[in-house]
């Protein structure tokens, strides 16, 4: 049996405009990311109609991806989920900050978070280990509600990252070469223990245009 996921990364927020880390910190959309919500929802209820259903709506609690899920609920006629295993990796110290701040505030841990080891946790966070576990676990429940289903989950960059290295067998440590795009479309097919990339970065309902946040690092601290 397989469950086919369409993970939707929340809209745009002015966090992510100028690179700063959310985490859990409950930032809510830009006018942009609500106009984005929208174009995602008036999409989905299209698709609907042309039989290509939804059977459940799930979302991240924060309300980034909340104000995303709605219209797309809405326009639907659905309840929406709020599952807590769907949020944002924790970066708690750094979260508030962009990655210049970080390495000035906390240098020692900047330039551990820059080895890429997967182990690493900012102060009062959760290392990338952990948080790839959290969402892993978070689906299982997911999935096996909806065998030979197809549902949505809007969710946050990091989730799909984490998704997506699963899918692919990419090492936690590995540099990432994929797009995250706001408020993009991404399916995922889930069976037999695995899961398979169907499509990826899918932003047809923003005419082919969303932004990529990847954190902003100045041209010493590169990698």
């Amino acid at each position: 049996m397989t469950t086919q996921i369409l993970f939707i990364r929340h809209g745009e927020t002015d966090w992510n405009r100028i690179k700063r880390i959310q985490g859990h910190i409950d930032i809510p959309l830009a006018a942009s990311g609500i106009a984005q919500a929208q174009r995602l929802a008036a999409r989905l209820a299209h698709e609907s109609g042309q039989g290509a259903r939804l059977d459940a709506i799930y979302s991240s609690d924060l309300q980034r991806a909340r104000q995303t899920a709605q219209p797309v609920a809405d326009a639907l006629g659905m309840s929406l989920l709020l599952n807590e295993g769907l949020r944002e990796r924790s970066f708690g110290a750094f979260q508030g900050h962009d990655s210049e701040e970080i390495a000035q505030r906390f240098p020692d841990e900047y330039a551990q978070w820059q080895t890429r080891d997967p182990g690493f946790a900012p102060p009062e966070g959760e290392s990338h280990r952990v948080f790839y576990h959290r969402v892993l676990h978070a689906l299982e429940p997911i999935v096996a509600a909806h065998p030979n289903g197809r549902i949505a989950c809007v969710a946050h960059g990091g989730v799909l990252d984490c998704v997506y290295r699963f899918a692919r067998g990419i090492s936690l440590d590995a540099p990432r070469d994929y797009p995250l795009l706001n408020t993009s479309v991404n399916v995922v097919d889930f069976g037999g223990g695995g899961a398979t990339v169907v499509s990826w970065a899918d932003v047809e309902h923003l005419d082919g245009h969303s932004d990529d946040d990847s954190f902003y690092k100045s041209p010493q601290a590169a990698r």
